[in-house]
């Protein structure tokens, strides 16, 4: 994935030392069951006595049941993925559609996992995920969010990993929340609806691997995800009251 300039600076001393056998212990850490025990989901849930189905559940803004909550969160826009502050892996928004390929795989006998159990042991893939729970961890810079698209060549696939450092009401951090996504079906639209293209931006020092050279000329939209750019004959709706990008 391509990391910001801010996080690649980052020592790897430092964030090496992230602890992702998950050894500590949470505010809301489950003891006495194996963290990557297959079954942790049920036998922690039976452990606390979990609410589950009909059972209502008082949020700060809403009241709704387990299953209100499982419905709309597996209706929600991407991927979703929860690690608390120990560095377990505690809940995923499983798809609907069992048979749905994911961007980010995850299947359900991995929650309550260790974040070392979860990532391959292959190549720089566990100091990368280290990288960035300790950047939000720390706040590094001031830093509570870490975007990082996944360059492919393809056009038609912008994949994007949004990382968000996650705090209680006294701002100490408890966890990192993931969000996967292929945002080019937005793009499109936002082209379609729009009048507006993509454009090969000249100064852009990223974004090497989408070429120039390829355009979609059912849409009027290029597959190019750097530089959004007003054609020169649409003029801007000044009622809209819409945001500038």
């Amino acid at each position: 994935m391509a990391e910001p300039k801010w996080l690649k600076d980052l020592k790897e001393e430092d964030y090496i030392k992230e602890d992702f056998d998950a050894t500590g212990k949470s505010r809301y850490t489950v003891e006495g069951i194996d963290k990557n025990d297959p079954d942790w989901l049920d036998k922690a849930a039976k452990k606390v006595n979990a609410a589950e189905g009909d059972d209502y559940v008082e949020l700060d803004a809403g009241l709704l049941t387990v299953n209100q909550i499982n419905w709309m969160l597996r209706r929600a826009f991407g991927e979703l993925t929860y690690v608390d502050d120990n560095n377990q892996f505690l809940w995923y928004n499983k798809p609907t559609d069992p048979s749905k390929k994911m961007l980010a795989g995850r299947t359900p006998d991995q929650v309550g996992d260790t974040m070392g159990a979860v990532h391959p042991h292959i190549r720089n893939v566990i100091p990368e995920a280290k990288k960035v729970i300790y950047a939000l961890r720390n706040k590094v810079d001031g830093h509570d969010e870490v975007k990082m698209p996944v360059p492919n060549g393809n056009r038609h696939k912008l994949i994007l990993h949004d990382y968000k450092r996650i705090e209680d009401e006294d701002g100490n951090y408890m966890g990192t929340y993931e969000w996967v996504q292929d945002i080019y079906p937005f793009v499109k639209y936002f082209c379609e609806t729009t009048g507006q293209k993509l454009v090969d931006d000249p100064d852009a020092t990223t974004g090497a691997t989408y070429k120039k050279d390829e355009v979609d000329t059912g849409t009027g939209a290029s597959k190019h995800e750097e530089h959004v750019e007003e054609k020169k004959e649409a003029k801007p709706d000044t009622n809209s009251g819409a945001s500038e990008y």
